[in-house]
C-alpha cells in the first residue's frame, strides 16, 4: 500500500497530466518564452505547476517547494521537488515524450518520487525502503554487466554546450561497444526507463534537482546505483551529474566518462 504522502503526490501529478493532453491540441496557439539560451518554457509549464502546487499544498501545508517555474518557497526539513513537464521541447513539437515528474526531499535525499506519463498512462512511483512500481507492479533494474550490447540513454542540455567535445568524446568511445545511445528529451523518464529495465544506464550532467529527484530514487529502489561522474553518490542532487544503471554497468559507465575526460571537463 502506498503511501498517503505517495497518493497525493499522484493526485497532484494525474491532474497536471490531464491539464497537459487538454493542451495538445492548440499547441500552436501557446506562449513560449526563451527561460535562457535554447531552453523553452510554456504556458502550460506554469500552469501544471501551480495545479501541483494547490494539490500539495492542500495536503502539506507547511512543506517548503522547489519547482522548475516557480523557484524555491520556504524553508523545512521537507521540500517537493516539482518538474510540472519534463520533456517541454518534445511537448511543443508534438514529440509523444515527456513527463510530470514530484519528488518529496527530507534533508537534500529524496524519500517518495513520482513520474508520470500522462500521454501512455505510465505512472512510475517509489518511497525510500519500499520498492519501485510501475502501474502498482513491482519493477527492477536490468542485469546488464558492461557496456557490450548495451542500450544507453544520455542528453545534451544547452547549459552543457561549452562541454560538448569531451560529451561527443565519451559517447564514440562507448559506442565502441554499446549497442546504441539515445537522447530522448526527458531525464526523469530515461531514468524511470533505467528503473524498469527498457535501458541498461543513463548518464548526463547539466540536471537540475527537479530533472532528476524522482528518478534517481525510482532507480535506486529498483536495485540500481546512482553517481555522479566521479563515482561519487551523495548530494547528487546540487551536483549536476548523474550516472544510473545497475551496480556493475554504472561501475563501468563511470569509468568510462572518467577515462575520456568528461568527468575532468567539470573541474577545469
Amino acid at each position: 500500500m502506498q503511501k498517503p504522502v505517495v497518493n497525493v503526490m499522484v493526485k497532484a501529478a494525474r491532474s497536471a497530466g490531464n491539464l497537459i493532453l487538454r493542451h495538445m491540441g492548440k499547441l500552436d496557439a501557446l506562449n513560449v518564452f526563451e527561460k535562457s539560451k535554447l531552453d523553452y518554457a510554456s504556458e502550460v509549464d506554469a500552469e501544471a505547476e501551480a495545479v501541483i502546487i494547490r494539490e500539495l499544498r492542500r495536503a502539506f501545508p507547511d512543506y517548503a517547494i522547489l519547482g522548475e517555474e516557480s523557484g524555491a518557497m520556504g524553508k523545512g526539513r521537507h521540500t517537493f521537488v516539482i518538474d510540472p513537464l519534463d520533456g517541454t521541447s518534445n511537448y511543443l513539437r508534438g514529440w509523444p515524450h515527456f513527463c510530470v515528474s514530484i519528488a518529496l526531499v527530507e534533508n537534500g535525499e529524496p524519500v517518495h518520487g513520482v513520474v508520470f506519463d500522462p500521454l501512455r498512462n505510465e505512472l512510475f512511483t517509489a518511497s525510500k525502503g519500499a520498492g519501485a512500481l510501475l502501474n502498482d507492479k513491482k519493477i527492477r533494474i536490468g542485469e546488464r554487466k558492461d557496456l557490450k550490447g548495451a542500450l544507453l540513454v544520455t542528453g545534451f542540455p544547452p547549459r552543457e554546450r561549452p562541454r560538448l567535445a569531451p560529451h561527443l568524446d565519451a559517447i564514440r568511445s562507448m559506442l565502441s561497444e554499446a549497442e546504441d545511445i539515445r537522447r530522448t528529451g526527458s531525464a526523469a523518464l530515461d531514468l524511470a526507463y533505467v528503473a524498469c529495465g527498457r535501458a541498461d544506464a543513463y548518464f548526463e550532467a547539466g540536471v537540475k534537482p527537479w530533472d532528476i529527484a524522482a528518478g534517481l530514487l525510482l532507480v535506486r529502489e529498483a536495485g540500481g546505483r546512482t553517481c555522479d561522474f566521479l563515482g561519487r553518490g551523495d548530494n547528487l542532487l546540487n551536483s549536476g551529474q548523474i550516472i544510473a544503471g545497475n551496480l556493475k554497468i554504472s561501475e563501468v559507465l563511470q569509468r568510462a566518462v572518467y577515462s575520456t575526460n568528461y568527468a575532468a571537463a567539470f573541474s577545469a
